[in-house]
This record gives structure tokens, sequence and C-alpha cells, in this order.
């Protein structure tokens, strides 16, 4: 066997020493070019929720400081692609002066555009005790759209209303409470009980 003269060695040891350096340059390069494109490209958005919660007691205030509603449910999704919050089981209270809260019940519900609409889903019950100058009110659908701060109510669906003894059901509800506006669109039925019959 023939052993490598000092030069062939000397090759040999440079010749392994360029391609360490090229692949490490290589592999340098690559790293460079990815952290520019992920500085470059726009941030992935997600849409799975960033957070939940079990069992919550959520409150929202009005400008004047006083409680607008209190929204309860089992559970809170919230998803940061539209800033909107998945819920089960929702109950919420909202509260207008003079009035006693009004309490809606639903399967489940999405909050959205800020905290200004809710969308309630499912089973949806909408129930006002009696207080001095107004009976009791239930309403059942099947979907509602609650607008709190504007106190308003909306659903393009069936509806069955009860105002103490008196039953109204129709579609295409508009109802605002500040206002005392109400409206029904198609199918109306109504049967009405005078609240003190002679």
């Amino acid at each position: 066997m023939k052993a490598l003269r000092p030069t062939n060695t000397v090759r040999l040891v440079v010749l392994i020493a360029l391609s360490a350096a090229l692949a490490f340059g290589s592999f340098w390069l690559v790293e460079v070019m990815r952290r520019q494109t992920d500085e470059t490209l726009p941030a992935k958005q997600r849409s799975e929720p960033d957070f939940y919660a079990e069992k919550f007691n959520f409150v929202r205030m009005g400008k004047d400081g006083t409680a607008r509603y209190n929204l309860t449910g089992t559970e809170m999704k919230h998803y940061p692609l539209d800033n909107s919050y998945q819920i089960q089981k929702p109950v919420m209270y909202s509260f207008s002066k003079g009035r006693q809260p009004m309490v809606s019940r639903s399967e489940r519900a999405l909050v959205e555009k800020d905290n200004t609409e809710v969308h309630m889903y499912d089973n949806v019950l909408i129930d006002r005790p009696p207080a001095a100058g107004s009976q009791h009110f239930q309403l059942k659908t099947s979907y509602l759209l609650i607008l709190p701060d504007d106190e308003i109510m909306k659903t393009p669906k069936h509806v069955d209303i009860k105002v103490g003894t008196s039953t109204l059901n129709g579609s295409g509800m508009f109802a605002n409470n500040a206002t005392g506006e109400f409206n029904l669109s198609s199918n109306v039925n109504a049967q009405y009980q005078a609240a003190h019959p002679r």
C-alpha cells in the first residue's frame, strides 16, 4: 500500500475545509432568506380560539357607568380572527331604567361587533316578570339578534309571544324597547285577553 504524499494530504484537508465552509455558508444563506421571508409575509391569522373560560360572568357597562347587561354561560371561546365570542348555554340579563330585568336564554350564542351584537340560537326564551304598569312578557323563537346598547331585538324567524294572558305569533319581528316600536311582518295571529276582565 502506497502512503499519501504530504501534498495530497494538504489538498484533501483543504478540499474538506472548503466543502464544510460551503455547506455552512449555504445553511446560513437559507436561514437568512427564511427570516426575511417571515418578516415580509403577513402574519398567519389563527382561526382557532386563543382563550376560553368556563362558568363565566361578564358585565357590560354603559357610558353612564350603569350595567347594560350581564351575560353568563357554561363555556366561552374567543376567536381573534373577528374578535367574536362563542358561548354555550348563555343567560343574559338586560337592564333598562324603570323596568324589570329581561332574561334571555338559549342553547348557544355568538357575541360580536365589539360586544354590541348578541346572536342567540336554538330554544331561545326571553322572559320579563310583571311589574307596575307592565304584564308578564315571554318570547320563544329559534334565533334572535339582540342589540343591547340600542334595546333592539329582531329576527326573521317565527316567534311565539305571550303578554299577560294574550298571545301573538308570526314571523319577521322587530322590537325597540326604548321607543316602544314593535312589528311582525308575516303570518301574524293574535288572541287578546283584557288584563282586567269585567
